[in-house]
């Protein structure tokens, strides 16, 4: 380990130099010998290193996202040059182009955050040894060897025999509860963290490969925190658990306000902001605009939260529109009430209220009532509308006496059966009809 932390030397004097200046801030407050000082020396390196990788963080999750949309070109061309090593590798590099990503940009954070990691380990372990590293002279190297966080020393480890914890003022029960402590809150909350990642903020409609490395890392990497966090001092254990904990948090701020599409946390966050936006109209974040105008531009390319988040909007009333603002719709409009207050969907259909029994009895009496009146009119009707018909008829016959004109007329209208029956008996439209003109000879 040595070896390694050496390779990092270069960045000891730039780490002990932030060290000094919080131990000097915070001695102020806590007293220069106390825990406090130097633990909380080592907790604002993390915050200040991570707010430094805040950019990489969120290069690594767009890459992220990027690598999970390409699983399924991934596998398509693992299977056409699976023959092929060379050719599949050509077509991973040009994918990887194309899409504006790379594998290795998920690793951004970690890789950057190693060489802080290795240049905090060589200096406290140089405080454990009794050596001056970069900045920390003989004074603050004495300082630090009396600082007990819990009553451990900064610079013990599990490991450590009884001896050495002897020489740092402690004893081997202390050290080895607060290391046991600290490394069990570390991998808990790496794993914690991994766990949201998979559980919450990952694609459920693809099942790709790249989901099972993930799910066998979320159970590799606190194994890998347990086994060599007893090889680490105190001091690096307050500066991974502190991390670890940052981490954690930011990603639930991530997760939270920008889902992954097609997760359960985006189909928790759309119910929120479907919440937001019915009740209030309007959006009212940019971040929450630019979201809404991604699952508009989609189309017919929404998943199944996106759509349900549209159709909500829709039988609320409300549009959402190209550029991520909602709108009232057409629908809302129509259904606004006759004092201009308007609702907040389309009117509903009212339902006709259920009739009792004798009801419906005496609205089938009435119907049948009214269709036989109507039905007695309509053939007075018809059989006036007849007889103006005959009447002209017979008047064009000249060799008929006029008083046998009227008679035969009405006995042929009385008579069953006969040619000039009306027209409502022959089955024709009800009701009054245009008298055809006389037949002429």
């Amino acid at each position: 380990m040595d070896t390694i932390a050496s390779l990092f030397e270069f960045i000891t004097t730039p780490v002990s130099w932030v060290i000094v200046q919080f131990h000097s801030l915070y001695g102020a407050i806590f007293g220069p010998d106390t825990g406090w000082a130097w633990g909380l020396s080592i907790v604002s390196l993390v915050v200040l290193i991570r707010i430094c990788l805040i950019p990489l963080f969120v290069k690594q999750i767009k890459s992220t996202r990027a690598m999970q949309v390409l699983q399924p070109e991934m596998k398509k061309i693992q299977e056409r040059y699976k023959n092929d090593k060379q050719r599949q590798s050509e077509e991973m590099m040009k994918l990887y182009k194309d899409a504006g990503t790379n594998p290795l940009s998920s690793c951004l954070p970690i890789l950057a955050q190693s060489p802080f990691f290795f240049a905090l380990y060589h200096v406290l372990n140089g405080i454990a040894t009794g050596d001056t590293i970069g900045v920390i002279n003989e004074r603050l190297l004495e300082s630090a060897q009396k600082a007990h966080i819990f009553g451990a020393p900064l610079a013990a480890k599990f490991t450590d025999g009884a001896s050495k914890v002897d020489a740092l003022g402690s004893s081997i029960t202390d050290v080895r509860v607060v290391t046991a402590i600290m490394i069990v809150l570390m991998s808990a909350s790496q794993f914690f963290t991994q766990r949201q990642l998979m559980t919450k903020n990952v694609d459920t409609t693809v099942k790709t490969p790249f989901m099972q490395q993930q799910k066998m890392l979320m159970y590799v990497f606190p194994v890998m925190f347990a086994v060599f966090g007893i090889n680490f001092p105190v001091g690096v254990l307050v500066y991974w658990l502190t991390t670890n904990v940052w981490t954690m948090g930011q990603q639930m701020y991530v997760i939270r306000n920008n889902p992954t599409p097609g997760s359960k946390a985006q189909s928790a966050y759309l119910d929120r902001l479907y919440k937001h936006v019915s009740g209030t109209g309007k959006v009212r974040r940019r971040s929450e605009r630019a979201i809404v105008k991604a699952i508009v531009a989609k189309g017919r390319d929404r998943n199944e939260f996106e759509r349900k988040f549209i159709n909500g909007l829709t039988k609320a009333g409300l549009a959402a529109q190209a550029d991520g603002t909602v709108v009232k719709s057409d629908t809302a409009a129509a259904a606004e009430t006759e004092d201009g207050t308007p609702t907040t969907g389309a009117p509903k259909r009212q339902q006709p209220k259920r009739q009792s029994k004798s009801q419906r009895q005496a609205g089938a009496t009435k119907t049948a009532g009214d269709a036989e009146s109507s039905a007695s009119s309509s053939s007075s009707s018809s059989s006036s509308a007849a007889s103006a018909t005959s009447k002209p008829t017979s008047l064009s016959k000249s060799d008929q006496p006029q008083d046998a004109k009227p008679a035969a007329a009405k006995k042929a209208a009385q008579k069953p059966g006969s040619g000039t029956r009306s027209k409502a008996q022959s089955g024709q439209r009800k009701g009054p009809q245009r008298p055809k003109s006389p037949s002429k000879k």
